[in-house]
């Protein structure tokens, strides 16, 4: 994306584009991790590059609709965490990157934007309650410590990854004068 159309995206959109490069730059390195500390699931690690282009779409995206493009964000994560959770059960951790999706949601809308919102953070939730009770058998048979493992990886990736969220966002509402009540935070 050139500086000039960079520029053009609102404050939101922007801050959502760049987690999204986040997200596929780091989607390379977690099938390495794997390997490096759970040799057993390396191949089966490989899966989680699925989402990779589905993320790479989103700058693109924002080209055409900011709000298509923050709307995919979350959702896009969300069904990258379903597939990873059928991949590696829930035992992993990997249901801890919904706490991301739902960050994700609570920072890329503008107040007039609330219905989408809602909708994006229902859609999340519901997810989330499918994966916590209809998933079924992983489809990576893991022993007790690579569970541990993987579950210790997933828990800082999210950690990372939300921590990032919430720096790069921090500000994006206030600053561009979009948050609900706006007006009665200035002097704080």
């Amino acid at each position: 994306m050139t500086d000039g159309a960079r520029k053009s995206l609102d404050p939101l959109t922007q801050a959502s584009v760049t987690v999204a490069w986040i997200i596929v730059l780091n989607k390379p390195f977690y099938p390495v991790y794997v390997w490096y500390l759970a040799r057993e699931g390396a191949a089966a690690s490989l899966g989680t590059l699925i989402a990779t282009p589905f993320f790479a779409a989103i700058p693109f995206i924002a080209r055409r609709s900011s709000l298509a493009a923050r709307v995919s964000l979350p959702l896009v994560g969300t069904v990258d965490t379903l597939f990873e959770t059928k991949l590696f059960g829930p035992a992993s951790g990997t249901e801890l990157f919904y706490a991301a999706c739902i960050l994700l949601v609570a920072v890329s809308f503008k107040a007039e934007e609330l219905w989408w919102q809602r909708c994006a953070a229902l859609i999340v939730f519901l997810i989330f309650v499918y994966s916590r009770n209809c998933i079924g058998t992983p489809l990576s048979v893991w022993d007790r410590d690579d569970l541990s493992t993987l579950l210790s990886l997933n828990a800082f990736a999210v950690a990372g990854l939300t921590t990032f969220i919430a720096l790069r966002s921090a500000g994006n509402l206030r600053a561009a004068g979009l948050g609900a009540g706006n007006e009665h935070q200035k002097h704080g």
